[in-house]
């Protein structure tokens, strides 16, 4: 398959996983939230998990030992990512703490149970019915889809690492009391901006990490 192709199955998988997200913590109070990091309509976190599993379990033939895998390889995955975004960003955008049989609050046994039913199932049945729809669309025509999407998400990605960024530098401006005030405090000071806004929708538990953040404007 060509690289074009790869891409196109991440972003198609990536849409699946920020959709059933999207489902997944509908709230009859709050109604739906766009779920996930970016602007757009997909979690980058289950394009890529997806796309590890076909390219490293697509050929394993015993659902036990498929599903056994797929459950480590997004362990993985989602462990690595949590600990690189906390580095980044100063902050712990899940939290599996409240949950039996967590590591660290980053993954733990229901997470990575239902991951790895999802990968079986996306290599047993879901990912033929897509790829098969793929597949039939000319080569030429797929590279130029694949170049826009590029581009859209490319400048999604910007423009979203900005405004994460800029989240974190307001954090240095809050008070240091505890996690729960500085969330809050952020989020009063962030109110007026759409896209940031749209962060905390999506992340409502988002941690903050104390010791990485200084006093700076007592009484703010």
């Amino acid at each position: 398959m060509t690289i074009s192709l790869y891409f196109l199955l991440f972003i198609t998988y990536s849409t699946f996983g920020w959709l059933l997200e999207v489902i997944l913590t509908y709230n009859l109070k709050e109604g739906f939230v766009n779920r996930g990091f970016l602007i757009g309509p997909y979690c980058p976190i289950h394009g890529v998990c997806a796309l590890a599993m076909i390219l490293l379990l697509n050929n394993i033939e015993s659902y036990f030992i498929l599903f056994f895998l797929a459950f480590l390889l997004c362990s993985i995955i989602e462990y690595i990512t949590s600990f690189i975004m906390e580095k980044m960003f100063k902050a712990r955008w899940w939290d599996y703490s409240h949950l039996p049989l967590n590591i660290n609050g980053r993954i733990c046994l229901l997470s990575s149970a239902f991951f790895g039913i999802l990968g079986l199932l996306l290599i047993k049945y879901i990912n033929p019915f897509v790829l098969g729809y793929i597949l039939v669309i000319p080569t030429n025509y797929v590279n130029i889809l694949a170049l826009i999407i590029l581009v859209i998400f490319m400048i999604d990605n910007i423009l979203s690492y900005k405004i994460i960024l800029k989240v974190k530098d307001t954090a240095k401006f809050v008070i240091a009391d505890n996690t729960r005030e500085i969330t809050s405090r952020i989020k009063k000071i962030i109110n007026d901006n759409f896209l940031e806004k749209r962060l905390f929708l999506a992340f409502p538990n988002v941690k903050f990490s104390i010791k990485d953040i200084r006093r700076k404007f007592r009484g703010n």
